[in-house]
């Protein structure tokens, strides 16, 4: 199973964006580009540049490679209605991402992690694939031998700290350790910060 593996603090600092809650504090006190050079290759972006380093942006919050976001743009161009609301609503379907705004986990790097380690069923079946696709209907429920874990046993006081609010979509019980996914992402709902038209633009060249 690829993934990236790069330290997320950098790839933060050089998108200009906190992609995982620990880089918030870093990225206060340190700002700008990193690498020894960086302070030579700031200036005014161009449209290109800004497209592309939107594009980053997204693909290394979602935690996907170059390949993958490729093939889900090119779906999402394909589908009826807006091609960037669409790719967000395929990159909020998820697996690794319904267990992140479930609060089953503090971080989307967290989630894949979980769900990579087979510690979730999904409609009665044991699943170790972060990029399966959710739809209306499907449970997420924790596993029985996981549910005794140090991890899981825990799991209110990680939801607590997973920072994520109330979903149209996706209902979780804690106590429980389900999730249900009732219906279909909405653009409001995603990243508030994510400019999906340059994107588009992007892939459009």
């Amino acid at each position: 199973m690829a993934r990236d593996v790069s330290p997320i603090v950098k790839q933060s600092r050089r998108e200009g964006y906190a992609l995982h809650p620990k880089a918030h504090k870093i990225m206060a006190k340190k700002s700008g580009i990193p690498g020894q050079h960086a302070h030579g290759r700031q200036g005014k972006p161009s449209l290109y540049l800004t497209q592309l380093r939107e594009k980053q942006k997204v693909r290394r919050t979602y935690g996907l490679l170059e390949k993958q976001f490729a093939k889900l743009m090119s779906e999402a161009t394909r589908r009826p209605g807006l091609a960037g609301e669409n790719l967000l609503q395929l990159l909020e379907q998820r697996m690794d991402n319904a267990v992140y705004r479930a609060g089953f986990a503090t971080s989307r790097r967290a989630a894949r992690q979980l769900v990579g380690h087979g510690h979730f069923m999904l409609n009665g079946r044991r699943v170790d694939i972060p990029s399966i696709r959710l739809k209306a209907g499907d449970e997420i429920v924790v596993r029985e031998k996981s549910a005794t874990s140090g991890y899981f046993t825990t799991l209110d006081d990680v939801s607590k700290n997973a920072n994520v609010g109330p979903l149209s979509w996706l209902k979780s019980d804690v106590k429980k350790m389900t999730i249900s996914i009732t219906g279909l992402p909405q653009r409001a709902e995603a990243e508030a910060d994510i400019n999906e038209q340059l994107i588009v633009e992007y892939y459009s060249r």
